[in-house]
């Protein structure tokens, strides 16, 4: 029996031949590649139509701030229910998208702007897809988030459409793709157009317009931490890091998240660590950016490799200056790529470090709060252990809770909390606002950060608790509350249990590891102020204006 094939007319072009009209309607407003800057919103409005999806892009850095200020412009009559796909929700216009009507729904991995975005959530204007990882974000503009127009951003483009990222790479290289390998729409904000780039970062055959900005795209300098705000409980606690983390599993590759404790760690190692003798034997490889805070570290000799998601302002002559240090282009500034660096962190490092808003008595954290919807950016990625990774290390390995070669190893995931985050607010609860956060939203799955599953050690600055030594999960949560102070968990922690654990070596005090606390002082560390830093830096880091006090 023979099947006949049946004869259908169909176009297997459709995305191609829209995005030649849509091209073809702002033609005129364009020399090559360059559009009038004076022409954006006219052409936003015929290169977009109502229901597409859209990038902008807008992570945790770097923002294309007039695309974004000039779409909050367009007409809502003309362009409206827009599928709005950012990866970090940071500019007010962000959201005044959704106010106006010209977006309806967003799918984002962060929101700075956490409590606005609950409250319009809240309102019925502003509609959820999912709050993603990073990697998870952009993995979707590949599969089912595909875009139909993405507004990016350069520093600069030649008169071809060829693009320079300079420093900041970071999401546009996979952003364009998504768009241009499929028949969408690149639009990209440049700081300068110029005649000859300093390096070729994107290539002109993968984007459609260019723009001139009215201003240089946003940049904010995310990772500073100013030494004069760490405090004696955060010195103690990055103490007890090095002596009962990183020292005890030699962890050479890591992850910091943002904060001051992890600020603080940073800053001991070329004291305290040194007094250890722990120079060449941790924290050698970092999958981070450019932390202000690592500049004494890296002087003295006990980081070999960095690679990073952004950059920060102020470090650029600094990165220059350290190429062996740092991965950097032909011209000498810094590549960064925040795809990559997930990635790096996600597989390829020994420990992760963070810190997050709530943590209950399993670990499971978030810092998705009652009125305040931040999301989870990367450190759900790095924060995780990944059943994928196949190469060892004796971090890794030394998590292994049994024996047999058919047994893997254990990522390092470390949460960092102090047990109040601030007055009487008790970082430790019984549950997470998270969840009836997700329930009023209609979500399938309450927006946990962390799941404590991941969770090897919980740092606090009452001692450590070594939760992959435990035996089920009631000793889970008792090692939980042994080191979660007068919180509603640690409550729950009774004397001759958590004793029992202390011998056991399932929780360790400071002076169980030899930490003493009397010593946990700010003169421990290697710089107590943005001054010390540059001096470090030999004045090659320029502090931003807002932490300069000279």
């Amino acid at each position: 029996m023979s099947v006949q094939a049946i004869s259908v007319t169909r176009s297997w072009s459709t995305r191609h031949a829209e995005k030649k009209r849509r091209m073809e309607a702002v033609r005129t407003w364009m020399d090559g590649p360059i559009l009038q800057a004076d022409r954006i919103l006219d052409a936003l409005h015929l290169l977009i139509q109502s229901g597409d999806r859209i990038v902008i892009e807008g992570d945790n850095q770097k923002q294309a701030d007039f695309l974004s200020r000039s779409l909050a412009k367009a007409d809502p009559k003309k362009l409206h229910d827009l599928h709005l796909i950012i990866s970090s929700i940071s500019r007010p216009e962000h959201l005044t998208l959704f106010e106006l009507g010209i977006a309806k729904k967003v799918d984002f991995a962060f929101a700075a702007l956490g409590l606005r975005v609950a409250q319009l959530l809240e309102d019925g204007v502003l509609e959820i897809g999912a709050i993603h990882t990073y990697v998870e974000l952009y993995a979707r503009l590949f599969l089912d988030l595909t875009p139909n127009v993405v507004l990016v951003c350069a520093e600069e483009a030649d008169r071809e459409g060829n693009l320079y990222t300079g420093p900041n790479t970071e999401d546009t290289p996979v952003i364009v793709e998504s768009a241009a390998f499929h028949d969408g729409i690149v639009v990209v904000q440049v700081n300068r157009i110029v005649d000859k780039l300093p390096r070729v970062d994107i290539p002109s055959s993968w984007i459609d317009v260019v723009v001139e900005s009215d201003r240089p795209y946003v940049i904010e300098p995310l990772f500073t931490r100013d030494p004069r705000k760490i405090t004696d409980l955060q010195i103690l606690m990055g103490m007890m890091v090095i002596r009962g983390v990183y020292e005890r599993h030699q962890v050479h590759s890591l992850n910091h998240g943002i904060g001051f404790s992890t600020a603080a760690i940073e800053l001991l190692l070329p004291t305290y660590g040194e007094s250890l003798g722990l120079r060449g034997k941790i924290c050698e490889h970092w999958a981070i950016n450019p932390h202000p805070t690592l500049i004494p570290a890296i002087e003295s000799g006990w980081i070999k490799s960095i690679h990073c998601f952004g950059s920060e302002v102020g470090m650029s002559d600094y990165i220059r200056a350290r190429p062996d240090i740092f991965f950097n282009g032909s011209d000498g500034s810094m590549r960064s790529n925040r795809v990559l660096c997930q990635l790096v962190g996600q597989y390829a490092i020994d420990a992760f470090i963070g810190s997050t808003l709530q943590l209950d008595g399993d670990a499971n954290s978030s810092t998705v709060t009652a009125g305040r919807i931040t999301g989870h950016g990367g450190a759900a990625n790095m924060g995780h252990d990944p059943h994928g990774r196949r190469h060892a290390s004796p971090a890794w390995l030394d998590l292994k809770a049994d024996p047999s070669p058919m047994v893997r190893g254990r990522k390092i995931v470390v949460q960092a909390v102090e047990t109040f985050v601030k007055g009487d607010t008790p970082a430790f609860v019984e549950t997470l606002d998270a969840v009836e956060v997700g329930r009023k939203a209609g979500m399938p799955i309450a927006p946990v950060m962390i799941y404590g599953e991941d969770v090897s050690h919980v740092v606090t600055e009452e001692g450590i608790a070594y939760l992959y030594k435990t035996e089920g999960i009631e000793e889970r949560r008792r090692a939980i509350a042994a080191v979660a102070g007068i919180s509603p968990i640690g409550l729950r922690a009774k004397p001759e249990e958590t004793a029992a654990l202390r011998r056991r070596g399932v929780v360790a005090y400071p002076e169980d590891i030899g930490v003493q606390r009397l010593s946990a002082k700010r003169s421990l560390l290697a710089a107590r102020s943005m001054e010390d830093l540059v001096a470090w830096s030999g004045d090659l880091y320029k502090p931003p204006a807002r932490f300069r006090s000279w």
